[in-house]
């Protein structure tokens, strides 16, 4: 069944689902998924399933998209850090909801396509880099929130050092076919670690993570 409106993206997808959080439910909606993904592809834009956007890379389904942002538990003054801009999907929903993102992502084309469409549709408070998102911002300031949008084999240390005490990191952790979203919220006296559902990524590359070789 093709769905051809946010609206019933939302309705049919998302908070049909259980996901009941008002202010992820507006960004979905507000947020016109189908420019973000190759012209031939918009009209599948809004169904329920992943799309590629080139080089192996691939657009995550919108109930994942809402799901993870939901766990992060935004309330809007936070600096968000985002690893794997890709078509900068993601990020345009972050940027409805926290103060500022700052988003990594390691292929040049992906990470130039996403910041032009991103100020084509007026979105400003978005910061970005190319390079390796494992290992975290180069200048290794501190995020209220982190969000990993590849599946990795484990936590990245390097980022989990860069959440502030009471911080949260959202990512999926697991092989390179099946993961488990977790979220990871730092404390002074360490780390909790919380599992969600199954799903499955394009694999996290990078020195904390999977290599190309892999």
């Amino acid at each position: 069944m093709t769905t051809s409106t946010p609206e019933q993206m939302v309705l049919t997808q998302i908070s049909a689902r259980g996901i009941d959080d008002t202010r992820v439910l507006a960004a979905m909606r507000s947020v016109p998924r189908h420019l973000f993904v190759d012209e031939a592809l918009a009209d599948r834009a809004y169904n329920d399933a992943p799309l590629p956007i080139g080089e192996g890379q691939t657009i995550s389904q919108p109930y994942i998209v809402a799901r993870m942002t939901a766990m992060l538990q935004l309330t809007g003054g936070e600096s968000v850090l985002e690893i794997g801009t890709g078509s900068g999907y993601q990020t345009a929903v972050l940027a409805q909801l926290c103060h500022k993102v700052f988003t990594i992502e390691r292929l040049p084309n992906l990470a130039d396509m996403a910041r032009k469409r991103l100020l084509q549709l007026g979105i400003y408070n978005v910061v970005y880099r190319t390079g390796d998102g494992s290992l975290g911002w180069p200048d290794q300031r501190l995020f209220d929130r982190i969000l990993v949008t590849a599946g990795a084999p484990a936590v990245p240390e390097r980022l989990t050092d860069q959440l502030t005490v009471g911080g949260m990191m959202v990512l999926p952790e697991g092989d390179r076919q099946q993961q488990r979203l977790v979220r990871v919220v730092r404390y002074v006296a360490g780390i909790r670690r919380e599992l969600f559902d199954s799903c499955r990524f394009v694999p996290l590359v990078g020195d904390q993570a999977w290599s190309l070789s892999e």
